[in-house]
């Protein structure tokens, strides 16, 4: 969901009103010339100081504006829905795309390379951008879009002095496994063997202890396809709860995945064995300890919202390893 919320005082106070479409004409909805506040959530809008997206333009991305620079002089919203990955812009010295040009993929101060001042008429090729009258963003706007190229600014002519594209808003990320699916091996280790005999007519103690502690641990992870394309440092929320450990463990219902961390989180705890007491007589005990060793795997599809674009769906691997489950096995052998 990509929507700007806009209000009528300073602050977020006063009336407030939420869109999440292009509004061109602010009249209809009793808040023309009169926003001094406003919060964007996910893609960018422009703000236009006239009906029908016309007059002086100001951009605003994902954020919370207590004031305005164009205060009380909002007549249209536009929200912005193209791509803006991977943003590209031609400048031009002349109008009608002559002279000298200049290719730009990111933010710049045209300052620092003698560009400013001079520029006549842009073509986007990707994003969207905004150029800046002075240096550092100040002075007023111009947003430019792609397949709406400017063969001459007129009075912006020979003004632009900073370039910089506009950020898509944070991308969120629904995940969802799909359980039905899951694949799940079991196999029994044996993690340890005990043996008592007792080659006397009467019953013997087995062992002077009548406990012994094993650890068992729950490992889970996420694992992300080369591909994806969720950035670095994102985070979400994948619901494990139908892989909960038993009461004895304590990780989460909810794990939490960040693309670029290691995405594995493990418990361990001891767990406590009873032994047998006695030993018949005339015989061998063995007291094999056997630990359940339980790898779990199912896909986890990826719901990836970027503002107003399109989701995209991707998938990952959720993997748990479990050996929580320690059990013994008792074998008797006459003698």
């Amino acid at each position: 969901m990509s929507k700007i919320t806009v209000f009528e005082g300073i602050n977020f106070s006063g009336r407030s009103k939420e869109f999440t479409s292009s509004v061109s004409n602010l009249v209809k909805d009793n808040f023309n010339d009169c926003i001094s506040s406003l919060r964007v959530i996910g893609s960018p809008w422009v703000a236009y100081s006239d009906v029908n997206f016309r007059g002086s333009q100001f951009a605003f991305e994902e954020g919370e504006y207590a004031t305005l620079e164009c205060d009380k002089s909002i007549s249209s919203l536009e929200m912005v829905t193209e791509d803006l990955t991977n943003p590209q812009i031609t400048l031009y010295e002349d109008d009608n795309y002559g002279g000298k040009s200049r290719v730009f993929t990111s933010e710049i101060n045209l300052v620092h390379i003698s560009f400013h001042n001079v520029v006549s008429s842009h073509k986007v090729q990707r994003g969207v951008w905004v150029l800046y009258e002075k240096s550092n963003r100040g002075g007023a706007q111009m947003v430019a879009r792609p397949s709406r190229d400017l063969p001459n600014y007129g009075s912006f002519n020979n003004k632009v002095s900073h370039v910089r594209p506009l950020k898509p808003g944070v991308s969120t990320v629904k995940a969802e496994i799909n359980w039905k699916q899951k694949q799940e091996r079991v196999r029994p280790v044996t993690i340890d063997s005990i043996c008592g005999v007792n080659q006397g007519d009467q019953e013997k103690s087995f062992s002077n202890e009548l406990f012994k502690e094993y650890e068992g641990f729950i490992t889970d992870s996420v694992t992300f396809d080369s591909s994806t394309q969720i950035p670095l440092g994102m985070s979400f929320n994948v619901d494990v709860g139908a892989m909960k450990a038993d009461k004895n463990f304590s990780l989460s219902e909810t794990f939490t995945v960040e693309k670029g961390s290691s995405n594995t989180r493990t418990e361990k705890k001891n767990i406590k064995i009873s032994l047998p007491t006695k030993i018949s007589p005339h015989t061998k005990l063995t007291v094999n300890v056997v630990r359940k060793e339980v790898l779990t795997k199912a896909s986890v599809q990826l719901t990836i919202m970027r503002g107003s674009l399109l989701p995209i769906v991707e998938f990952c691997e959720y993997k748990c390893q479990s050996g929580n489950s320690i059990t013994t096995e008792l074998k008797e052998e006459k003698i």
